[in-house]
């Protein structure tokens, strides 16, 4: 219940619509706008949105590339780039390997934004060509951001000259309960840009193929992405992807009664059996971020965000103790310490083995009280 990808069969509409490209011998080059076209369709069906800009959209070979790409489009290095932590490990890694620093806004204790906190680190960074990287839902707290709190985003940073990038990778996994609100739909996100793809909830991380799109504003810029960018993007992968959007509604509507079944599990074992650690239910993906610090199972060593396979803490014991690996807190920057992030993509009965197998190494550890 570890990395971020789901036990769930592939949907078969993309199944049959790739292997149809291999019985035809279909394995050359990607080309064409279906992809794009497929997403904006897929927009304004579920997120009532009609405004994605597909005939503008950049090919990319995955989100956190397309990110990379971005950030060299409309900064320097050197220049800050913001994110909410805790937030998802390589957001760190890959703004540092572009050459950028890292500014931290921590979420509120609720993992919600901290308008207030986020407001004042961008006015301190007025006039430094500040890059603001939203991960949209979150990740990983499993917050789905209201078009309250997004419009007053794009406010906050238009009001200091600050440059959005949206990481919508999660967007169609908003749960029942949720609604997703896509960045570039609320006004003041003319200048900025999001990145998505079909590999969350379609489970197609290893079928390579993002889109990188951006508000009316930013359209110079995007336009100014190098061609040969696009050729990362594999031909299967946008086959896959664009099938995805296009045809792969029902799989996903099955998916999140799924989800939302397992998040109720989830929820409720932990607060009848393990009463000692906390958890918000996730309004969107299929990750739960688990508050263990009253555990008193220390991050020991942990100096800030690292490679999301170190362990500390609490996803360490449950590891040795109950054979159940999750992600370690610590790895997801400033307010991870002390968590862990678990994946509940997976049966109700592999959910259950390893919520048992947790509760019951904890009977075995020592009240942190005594």
């Amino acid at each position: 219940m570890w990395v971020a990808e789901m036990d769930v069969p592939l949907a078969e509409p993309i199944a049959a619509v790739l292997q149809h490209a291999v019985e035809i011998g279909d394995t050359g080059y990607a080309a064409g706008h279906a992809y794009a076209h497929a997403v904006k369709d897929f927009a304004t069906d579920r997120w009532q949105w009609d405004g994605f800009p597909a005939d503008s959209a950049k090919s990319v070979p995955d989100v956190m590339m397309g990110i990379v790409e971005v950030l060299r489009l409309i900064s320097e290095p050197g220049d800050p780039v913001v994110v909410n932590c805790p937030v998802y490990p390589p957001f760190y890694a890959f703004v540092s390997h572009a050459g950028r620093r890292v500014v931290e806004s921590p979420l509120t204790p609720e993992g919600r934004i901290d308008l207030d906190r986020l407001g004042d680190t961008f006015r301190a960074l007025a006039g430094q060509h500040a890059v603001y990287l939203l991960s949209s839902p979150h990740n990983p707290t499993g917050t789905v951001h209201t078009r309250e709190e997004l419009t007053a985003v794009a406010a906050l940073a238009r009001e200091s000259g600050v440059r959005v990038i949206v990481d919508e990778i999660h967007a169609p996994l908003a749960l029942p309960g949720a609604q997703f609100v896509p960045y570039l739909s609320v006004p003041g996100s003319e200048d900025a840009f999001s990145v998505l793809s079909a590999s969350k909830a379609w489970n197609l991380a290893g079928l390579k193929a993002a889109l990188a799109v951006a508000g009316t504003d930013a359209q110079v810029d995007l336009g100014r992405m190098p061609e040969e960018v696009a050729h990362g993007a594999s031909h299967f992968g946008v086959m896959a992807h664009t099938q995805a959007f296009r045809a792969g509604g029902d799989w996903l509507d099955a998916l999140l009664l799924g989800l939302d079944a397992n998040r109720a599990v989830l929820v409720d074992f932990l607060s009848d059996r393990m009463p000692a650690v906390r958890c918000q239910p996730p309004e969107g993906t299929y990750l739960a971020w688990i508050d263990c610090r009253n555990l008193g199972l220390h991050d020991e060593g942990s100096q800030g965000p690292g490679v999301v396979s170190e362990l500390e803490g609490p996803a360490r014991f449950f590891l040795d103790e109950a054979r159940v690996a999750m992600s370690s807190g610590h790895v997801f920057g400033t307010g991870g310490g002390g968590h862990v992030r678990l994946n509940f993509a997976t049966s109700q009965a592999n959910l259950r083995a390893g919520l048992e197998r947790m509760a019951t190494a904890l009977t075995r550890l020592p009240d942190p009280k005594h």
